[in-house]
């Protein structure tokens, strides 16, 4: 396996902070375009991991061929406060001036406040890394956020690392297994029909899934992704697909790059395995994918960042080192959205799911806190019925991931779908969409479709409307998507509150109704009027206070000078139009029944409960 060196494309350097007030502005009217796919690369970001080790243990001394391993350092190499002020001051002027702008609008209270940039985002001094590779270990992959460096490395090498003084701790790189799909089969749209009616969309296969979760009728409303950046972290990526390539909606790569080869293609390469490029293929055309008719992904205007950080050939086919690296370039290309179906656990134990131990776990906080909104699978591993054993994964037990379980059409929980909670008590998997017969492409032809099973494949669903959401609300914090994301979904509308099993988190999410909030007040319009909080006496969804129901007369309010209005309105409703010109006749129709005007009496009691307030 070919070490990742630093001699990637050479970074493009930007003038970030002149840029900010324009970019930040962008962002939040969505009027961002991608960067045209020919834009090197970025080079990421960094931040240490606490002092601390993260798995604990000794290298087996009798192993004579080199191991991989993590060596992280104890500091960055700038050791006044003028070096440390002149080293951020470096980082942010050649920061990506979008990566920056979505720090500001979106991440953690500190950069908010315009702390941006702190020593986590330092590079690795290369004196460091030089002095560990002058032992004969072999570097893979230089990490800004962990303040490490991964190489191959003999035991005997390990101890001479180990003494050096800038040398914190020596641990193993953990290695876990793909979130394999549960089932494959051939699907054709022609078996599943799509929706023409009333000339909208046709979403073919793709339209039982998406309408599940209800993410159509966000589109509908306008958010299709559009100006969003969404990175992908998997096998490789085959983009011959007839849904990638259609003339007029061609796919829209921001950057990629293979961390398993060290290149820039995240295709099929000479000397890959069979299938390395088909799980990540599967993902992207779940929520990329333009083929009116056949298949429509669930964020089918986005612009992508690929990441190959997965190989097919081994055992093990992911380490966490190439994870973070691929988490970090998902970052520093400016990445809005990072989705991921992979589980770490063979080198963890679920008391390690605490969102602080696992490695994957750490970067995935790292990401948040910079304002990416990040998905995971919750695994197949399956789950039961006691609330206190769980078989997750890392990095689902991060604290801000979104984790995602699986469910079939009717909404049952699949049995693959792993359950929760973490190891110090948090709800996991938070949210559910399909996972069992997900429609997607199929990775080897250029026409045909495959149904595949998984929490795999419900995860890009979830990031699909993430996507969405991050273009609806684009000033929306990672913590603020999360809320209106699970106040809506399923289970937390019809009980108020989580399966306390730990099986089913929220529910299967509502994409429409996450991102309505008429009123203003930082609470889904859905979670206002299942609490109370808001009427909505005519049943649309929609709190009353932002509806005109009941107001007769137009002036504005439904009061008690509706009510004269109202008995005109249906005792004599011509008479009513002639005194109230323009005033939409719906406004009668509290129940929502579709009936109004003269003898809809159905209507008097709805009327009168508005008037009282519920």
């Amino acid at each position: 396996m070919t070490a990742v060196s630093s001699d990637r494309p050479a970074p493009l350097r930007h003038a970030a902070l002149p840029l900010l007030a324009v970019l930040t502005l962008a962002l939040v009217m969505g009027v961002f375009r991608p960067p045209s796919p020919s834009v090197g690369p970025i080079q990421p970001a960094a931040r240490p991991l606490p002092q601390t080790d993260a798995v604990p243990g000794r290298l087996p001394a009798e192993l004579k061929k080199p191991v991989k391993v993590w060596v992280h350092f104890t500091d960055k190499g700038v050791h006044s406060p003028a070096e440390h002020a002149q080293a951020l001051d470096q980082v942010a002027a050649t920061y990506n001036p979008r990566a920056t702008a979505r720090r500001l609008l979106r991440g953690d209270e500190a950069k908010r406040a315009g702390a941006l940039f702190d020593q986590r985002d330092l590079p690795v001094p290369p004196s460091y890394v030089d002095a560990v590779t002058a032992t004969g270990a072999r570097r893979s992959v230089v990490s800004r956020w962990l303040n490490a460096v991964s190489v191959y490395a003999t035991p005997e090498q390990v101890e001479q690392i180990r003494a050096l003084p800038f040398v914190a701790r020596v641990q193993p790189v953990a290695r876990g297994r793909r979130i394999e799909p549960a089932d494959v089969a051939p699907v054709s749209p022609s078996s599943v029909g799509g929706d023409a009616n009333r000339g909208r969309l046709d979403y073919g296969l793709a339209t039982e899934q998406l309408t599940q979760i209800n993410l159509i009728a966000l589109h509908e409303a306008g958010y299709t992704g559009q100006g969003v950046v969404v990175g992908i972290l998997d096998t490789g990526f085959h983009r011959e697909h007839a849904a990638f390539n259609d003339p007029d909606h061609p796919l829209a790569i921001v950057a990629e790059y293979d961390f398993i080869n060290d290149d820039p293609n995240t295709g099929i390469e000479p000397g890959d395995p069979g299938g390395q490029h088909y799980h990540g293929t599967y993902i992207l055309g779940t929520l990329a994918a333009y083929r009116p008719g056949h298949l429509m992904g669930g964020a089918f205007d986005a612009a992508f960042i690929l990441c190959k950080t997965e190989d097919t050939a081994g055992e093990y086919p992911a380490e966490e080192d190439y994870y973070v690296a691929g988490l970090e370039f998902i970052e520093a290309n400016g990445g809005d959205v990072a989705t991921s179906s992979l589980g770490y656990i063979d080198w963890y134990t679920q008391a390690d799911l605490d969102g602080q131990t696992a490695v994957t776990t750490i970067a995935v906080n790292i990401a948040t806190a910079n304002g990416v909104h990040c998905c995971t699978a919750a695994m197949n591993m399956g789950h039961d019925s006691n609330p206190t054993t769980s078989h997750l994964g890392a990095p689902a037990d991060a604290f801000q991931v979104i984790t995602c379980g699986a469910v079939n059409s009717n909404g049952v929980i699949a049995s693959f779908s792993s359950d929760g909670p973490t190891a110090d008590g948090r709800v996991k998997p938070e949210v559910l969409a399909l996972g069992v017969g997900t429609a997607t492409v199929n990775p080897d032809t250029v026409y045909s479709y495959s149904s595949v099973s998984g929490t795999s494949l419900s995860t890009p669903l979830v990031a699909g409307a993430v996507a969405c959401l991050t273009q609806a609300h684009s000033d929306w914090t990672v913590d603020q998507l999360r809320d209106f994301l699970f106040q809506t979904a399923g289970d937390y509308v019809a009980d108020g509150t989580y399966d306390p099993l730990y099986v089913r988190g929220y529910g299967i999410i509502n994409a429409y109704q996450a991102a309505q909030d008429c009123n203003g007040n930082g609470v889904p319009d859905l979670a206002d009027i299942s609490t109370g909080t808001s009427t909505d006496v005519n049943g649309s969804g929609i709190p009353d206070e932002c509806e005109s129901v009941g107001d007769l007369n137009c002036d504005g309010v439904t009061d008690f000078a509706d009510i004269n209005p109202f008995v005109l309105y249906l005792s004599n409703f011509a008479a009513w139009q002639a005194e109230f010109p323009g005033c939409d006749p719906l406004n009668g129709d509290i129940n929502g029944d579709g009936t109004y005007g003269q003898w809809a009496f159905d209507d008097i009691n709805p009327f009168v409960q508005l008037l009282a307030g519920g």
